[in-house]
């Protein structure tokens, strides 16, 4: 176990036992203040540790890393120096925020020009996406979806259990948490009778989903072993795949979403980086049938990561309408990498790989509203009064997730959204 990880450490820096953000977790990311620049910071309790300034004040003189990595607007650069280096960052750190180490816990001025709270900085996108894929790997919300728009002794598709599913969306328009954005327009078709009209998305949803970073690239032609996956993932956020459904029903066939998802997705800013998440290894589902020999894999690959939904009107409280689990994907990140790059697609530093929506086995794990009100024919009371069936204008969507384990508490932050009315 990475020492970054013991259970029993502590930092001299005061974390409230609730907070995502203790020492075992030390996520990236990339802020900005009213006085500086985009740069690459680490979170810690309620505060953000300044790379650029620990570097310039010599705290990783043995590391050799040049400041320009740490100055810049996206972690992009930082994680191509590798896992050797990066994960030697988070060790370093570690140590310098550790209790009984006196390097920058006794330098009050130095901790003056490295440490700012996160109420006072701006958090940004925290990787330059080039592309960008999103997966259908859990089996609970397919078969949900499958039973209700097909054939409920036939929820699955035939090649459902025998490959990841996946297609290829948009990177644009992935956002960072708090960012407002407008409900989306398009093509529905309300009436089978009648042709199809154009107006605003009637039926906009949530979708709980987690997302992965690749870390490492690969040339075209080379492929990624799930053997060898998670040297090239460098961490994951939280993803909410913004989704209209009923623009989704009138334009998937026959090549999938389009319209229903290219808006807006969102993230989480802080990413977790796969060292941090280790010690929360699972087992996942049994597969079966039996997986082909290129998404075999040994050991626990699954992550038991906490995952609560909550929608927030305009003027009241927020309302829990979901407690999922990241446990529950069929399919491992590192079967979803195979697969992707089994025909020799490369992959570039920064590409980011959704889960799909992450739906549990029981009603109150579900991951979208499509399910948890079962295409609105079972409306979810908020503690205002009013009802929801799907997401209304000026709702806001908060995403939470976080892992525990031995009193250590390993979380995301947040990752929430308003919607506000169409253009």
């Amino acid at each position: 176990m990475s020492k970054a990880n013991d259970p029993s450490l502590k930092s001299w820096i005061e974390v409230d036992p609730n907070s995502d953000f203790p020492i075992q977790n030390l996520p990236f990311g990339i802020f900005k203040t009213q006085s500086s620049s985009p740069r690459v910071g680490v979170a810690i309790g309620d505060n953000v540790l300044d790379l650029a300034i620990m570097n310039k004040l010599g705290f990783f003189d043995k590391l050799r890393i040049d400041n320009s990595v740490f100055t810049n607007q996206y972690l992009n650069d930082f994680i191509a120096l590798g896992k050797q280096t990066t994960n030697a960052v988070r060790e370093r750190i570690s140590q310098l925020l550790s209790a009984d180490n006196s390097e920058l816990r006794d330098n009050k001025e130095a901790q003056g020009k490295v440490l700012q709270y996160i109420s006072n900085v701006q958090m940004q996108m925290p990787v330059k996406i080039g592309d960008y894929t999103d997966f259908y790997s859990s089996i609970d919300h397919a078969t949900n979806v499958g039973t209700m728009f097909r054939d409920p002794a036939n929820a699955l598709l035939p090649n459902w259990k025998h490959l990841p599913v996946g297609y290829h969306g948009r990177a644009s328009s992935i956002v960072i948490s708090g960012t407002d954005f407008h409900r989306p327009k398009g093509q529905t078709k309300p009436n089978e009778a009648e042709p199809p009209v154009f107006g605003p998305c009637r039926l906009l949803d949530f979708e709980l989903e987690t997302a992965f970073i690749i870390g490492k690239s690969t040339s075209l032609g080379e492929n990624i072993t799930t053997e060898n996956a998670d040297d090239h993932i460098f961490g994951m956020v939280l993803f909410n795949d913004w989704s209209a459904r009923d623009i989704q029903t009138w334009e998937y066939v026959p090549l999938g979403p389009f319209l229903a998802k290219n808006f807006a997705s969102t993230i989480s800013p802080w990413i977790v980086t796969l060292e941090a998440l280790e010690p929360f290894r699972t087992n996942g589902y049994k597969q079966e049938p039996k997986v082909l020999p290129y998404l075999e894999y040994n050991g626990d690959k699954n992550i038991d990561i906490n995952l609560d939904v909550f929608i927030k009107p305009e003027t009241a409280e927020e309302t829990l309408v979901s407690h999922s689990n990241y446990k529950f994907m069929y399919w491992t990140m590192e079967q979803q990498l195979a697969h992707h790059t089994v025909n020799g697609c490369n992959v570039n530093i920064g590409d980011m790989m959704a889960s799909g929506t992450i739906s549990g086995p029981t009603a109150d794990s579900f991951g979208s509203m499509l399910e948890i009100t079962w295409r609105g024919t079972k409306p979810v009371k908020m503690k205002d009064g009013s009802e929801r069936k799907f997401i209304n204008d000026n709702d806001t969507v908060i995403m939470r997730g976080y892992c525990k384990k031995e009193g250590v508490r390993v979380g995301f932050g947040e990752c929430k959204g308003k919607v506000l009315p169409a253009k």
